[in-house]
């Protein structure tokens, strides 16, 4: 069995409930959206599309270090999850472009409402979050997710 295998099954064990599931593909997003949300605002030097976007040196640093991440798992995966989190990270800039220096006040409560959202979900579920024992469970979440839309769609990852 492949090490992602391996990871999405132990995630799994602690994600039966229907209920957890749905919040989880509610809050997850947004908690990892939140985090590139809260990085995007570090003040570092930025890279400008003009009249598009743009993204701080910070954030480019740690989307590719999170690609390489899912690239040990799955390339596929690692591709999707590099263009879901430029999209993110794009809402991210429409939102720090419409609030200016409040911003953080947005990603902060999507951030604290979403983590009681998955807290409430593991109650319902009777089992502790994955994270807890394995650090490397908050990025295979998100990855977790998409691996039930790729199966839908008839990908192998």
């Amino acid at each position: 069995m492949r090490k992602i295998e391996i990871l999405f099954e132990e995630y799994g064990e602690s994600h039966k409930n229907e209920t957890n599931k749905l919040i989880h593909w509610i809050c997850v997003p947004l908690i990892f959206w939140s985090i590139l949300g809260f990085v995007s605002i570090i003040p570092s030097p930025h890279f400008v599309v003009p009249n598009i976007a743009a993204i701080s040196l910070i954030s480019l640093i740690g989307i590719v270090l999170i690609t390489l991440f899912y690239l040990r798992l799955s390339w596929k995966i690692a591709v999707i999850m590099l263009v879901a989190m430029f999209m993110m990270e794009y809402f991210a800039y429409l939102v720090n472009i419409k609030l200016g220096h409040q911003s953080w006040m947005l990603f902060l409560a999507v951030f604290i409402l979403s983590w009681i959202g998955q807290f409430y979900g593991h109650k319902i579920e009777g089992k502790k979050p994955s994270f807890l024992k394995d650090l490397q469970f908050l990025l295979v979440g998100p990855a977790w997710l998409l691996s039930f839309i790729l199966k839908k769609i008839g990908i192998t990852y």
